[in-house]
């Protein structure tokens, strides 16, 4: 199976990086499809720890690490991304970008700003790293696109309509046209030699036999259409992003497989059904480093969540789960698995696409024995507890997934793999 996709299966944070970083080791391409500096994905190997917010998670293997078409790119964050790489020892040559490429520029952050603190309690949680704001302009075809370095002219005159229209959405003159162009056209000699037809990069790699990875960012429920809208992002997390934001038909795609922690984490605004508020949260934040790798924001902490799950799997067509984090769990008595949802007497096994009615339903649990075992050292999935094992056997069976990896640390060999992914 030369090609497989990586996403997430809840509300991102997952631990998808380190899933992609410990895949890469097979895979002669890896791709990210979509999303931008509101990514986070950690790679610790060696000792040492790999920050990335747009750079594929292959980088750390030195693979062939692609930007597609479908990722909206701040060129700044992204150079100064890719010269921390290369300080620690990566080898960035083999990084291309899409030509295709939508760029983030100073005025979608102003914007991103302006427009979550003109919510109030109605904000959605986003980033502010200025990724909506950038999607929107693509869709309304006043986008700047990292070609458009290569004709000056050209990216002028695209800069001239798309500050207009941003300075009258902030009611001033904040931005000028021509100091932008300048700015980008200072970052060209570096920019454009990584640009390509990466459509057709990636579909002469299929051609040629190549193990191509794509990784996703953020996660099935922060998806635009199948999240918990209005408290999304801006793009396609779900496997079907992985051929719009690529350039790959979906006859191309071989497998999918989706990351869910252990437990459910959630970062920003919206509704958390398995949410713990109490003692046990704090718990699973603090044993976790459950911080955000983007924002430093504290996570918000709860159980497996089982409707959560299939539902991931259902969009995606998951054909198995890599399951992260199980270490955090060691030492409790018993662990919580949220089977269904209740709301107003009725039993829903299905996930609500209605936030209002999510926000108030209340989580049926099943509780299976936990374990104390420090599960860190183990090296193959035989090695953990027969209760550990058990709930892992569970989660699989009321998702209708199997548990084809799992995570006990925080390092690349700390991964248990099931089988082959590739």
């Amino acid at each position: 199976m030369p090609t497989l996709v990586v996403v997430g299966a809840q509300w991102g944070d997952e631990g998808k990086g380190k899933v992609t970083d410990y895949l890469s080791a097979e895979a002669d391409t890896v791709v990210r499809y979509q999303g931008g500096t509101n990514a986070g994905h950690t790679v610790i190997a060696g000792g040492r720890e790999y920050r990335l917010h747009l750079v594929p998670s292959g980088i750390v293997h030195g693979k062939v690490c692609v930007l597609g078409n479908g990722v909206v790119l701040d060129p700044a964050a992204f150079l100064q991304e890719m010269d921390e790489l290369a300080a620690q020892g990566c080898d960035v040559g083999r990084v291309v970008v899409s030509d295709n490429a939508h760029l983030i520029l100073a005025y979608h952050k102003a914007l991103d700003r302006s427009e979550e603190t003109g919510r109030g309690e109605a904000r959605i949680g986003t980033t502010l790293r200025g990724v909506g704001p950038a999607y929107r302009d693509k869709a309304a075809r006043i986008g700047v696109r990292a070609g458009d370095l290569r004709y000056p002219d050209l990216l002028r005159r695209r800069l001239d309509g798309a500050v207009a229209a941003a300075n009258q959405a902030l009611g001033q003159t904040e931005f000028h046209s021509a100091a932008l162009a300048d700015e980008l056209l200072a970052l060209a000699p570096r920019l454009l030699p990584l640009l390509r037809d990466t459509a057709e990069l990636v579909n002469q790699a299929i051609d040629r036999g190549d193990k191509v990875l794509f990784e996703g960012a953020q996660g099935t429920h922060l998806d635009i259409d199948h999240g918990t809208y209005p408290f999304v992002t801006s793009s396609h997390p779900t496997a079907g992003g992985a051929c719009i934001g690529s350039g790959v038909g979906p006859t191309r795609i071989d497998r999918v497989v989706g990351v869910a922690k252990a437990y459910t984490t959630r970062v920003g605004d919206g509704p958390f059904p398995s949410e713990e508020l109490g003692p046990e949260g704090d718990l699973l934040r603090e044993r976790g480093g459950e911080y955000g790798t983007t924002t430093g924001r504290p996570r918000r902490c709860g159980w497996c969540d089982v409707p959560v799950l299939r539902h991931a799997a259902l969009v995606n067509g998951l054909g198995g789960l890599c399951v992260t984090k199980l270490d955090t769990l060691s030492g409790l008595s018993r662990v919580r698995i949220v089977v269904a949802y209740e709301h107003e007497g009725r039993r829903l096994t299905g996930f609500p696409h209605d936030v209002d009615l999510l926000a108030q339903v209340r989580p049926v649990y099943e509780e299976v024995p936990g374990w104390s075992d420090d599960l860190s050292g183990a090296q193959r999935f035989e090695d953990l507890p027969a209760t550990a094992r058990a709930y892992l056997d569970r989660v699989a069976e009321l998702v209708g997934v199997p548990v084809v990896m799992v995570g006990v640390g925080a390092e690349r060999g700390q991964t248990l793999p099931r089988e082959s992914m590739f």
